[in-house]
């Protein structure tokens, strides 16, 4: 009875053996099956791998920055750069924060360098703020002398990044140019132009040996071309507008300025309210100075210019237009005058008996 149980056991031991055999066999002949889920996750064959999409840059300000831009520097416009430097003659107060006894305040040499106390000279030319603050902390930290310092530069005197305005304007002198700034800009804080500068200015920068030539247009706001962008350390200068003197026999005899460019003899005559009726208009002349010292006197025929029969003659700077006067034009108007009161004291005796 025992081994009659017994081989029922292992034949169905078998059987199930051998029907678990034929069931994997069969299942791995078939494809695999997906569920669902993995259906819907599972890419298209035959498309490309999908690239990661970095996110983009973001400042600590929060300013998604341009990443295109930043690979490539020479995208950047052209404009002035509004980093500030330190530079020679600038006057900077350095403090520690909680070490009082290092606080100073210090004038940039002319080698660059500043003096602290120490740690010795400190070369801060070129410098950003941020940059030189950095630079004495590690020095601080270097030396042993204070552990995780906190440095602060307070600039007092940007005497480095100053423009200089020299010549024709309210108040010459030197002015920061801390930021972006304009020619007007500029000149507006120097008081404006003055009422004998001239239209030509000369811009001198930094490193260049040949200065920025501008002509200013009558009226500034008709050109703006000519508001050009000024750099730190640049040296703006105007000058006197040319002069043109204008003396002898007539209305008003004056010096003329030349804000134009160029003036003829009429127009400076114009200007200086014309000739009298005594002048000797074909004796008039023009007397010049050379670049030799020497000096030369051109003869001017005022009146066949008026009369149109000889074209009007060009004046240069620091020319001298004389206009004499006619002697016989005074005697005739002196004889004129004689006769008309001798007339007239003849008429008075002849009415009063």
């Amino acid at each position: 009875m025992k081994s009659g149980m017994g081989l029922v056991r292992r034949s169905c031991t078998f059987s199930f053996v051998l029907v678990s055999f034929l069931t994997a066999g069969a299942w791995a002949q078939q494809p695999a099956g997906r569920s669902p889920a993995e259906q819907q996750n599972t890419a298209p064959t035959g498309l490309p791998t999908a690239q990661p999409v970095s996110p983009p840059a973001v400042s600590a300000s929060g300013v998604v920055s341009n990443s295109e831009k930043a690979d490539d520097p020479s995208k950047d416009s052209p404009g002035k750069s509004t980093i500030v430097t330190l530079g020679p003659g600038d006057l900077i107060e350095v403090n520690v924060y909680n070490v009082p006894e290092l606080a100073s305040k210090v004038r940039v040499s002319n080698s660059g360098d500043v003096y602290l106390p120490l740690i010795d000279y400190v070369h801060v030319e070129g410098l950003t703020q941020e940059e030189a603050q950095a630079l004495i902390e590690k020095r601080l930290v270097d030396g042993g002398f204070v552990r995780n310092p906190h440095v602060t530069i307070f600039v007092d005197e940007f005497t480095s990044q100053g423009v200089t305005i020299i010549g024709e304007v309210g108040k010459p002198g030197i002015y920061p140019d801390i930021g972006e700034h304009k020619l007007y800009e500029v000149v507006s804080q120097a008081g404006g132009f003055s009422q004998n500068a001239s239209r030509k200015i000369a811009i001198l920068r930094r490193n260049q040996p040949d200065p920025v030539r501008v002509t200013l247009p009558r009226n500034l706001a008709d050109d703006v071309s000519s508001n050009v962008e000024i750099m730190p350390g640049d040296t703006i200068t105007v000058p006197r507008a040319p002069t043109i003197y204008v003396v002898g026999d007539v209305g008003r005899p004056s010096a003329v300025l030349v804000d134009n460019g160029s003036l003829t003899v009429l127009q400076a005559l114009a200007l200086a309210g014309g000739t009298n009726k005594t002048a000797k208009l074909g004796a008039s002349r023009i007397i010049r100075k050379g670049p030799d010292g020497g000096v030369t006197e051109t003869k001017v025929e005022i009146k066949k210019m008026l009369e149109a029969k000889i074209p009007d003659m060009p004046l240069q700077a620091d020319d001298i237009l004389f206009v004499p006067v006619s002697g016989g034009k005074i005697f005739a108007a002196r004889t004129f005058e004689a006769t008309m009161t001798m007339a007239t004291a003849m008429a008075l005796y002849t009415v009063h008996p």
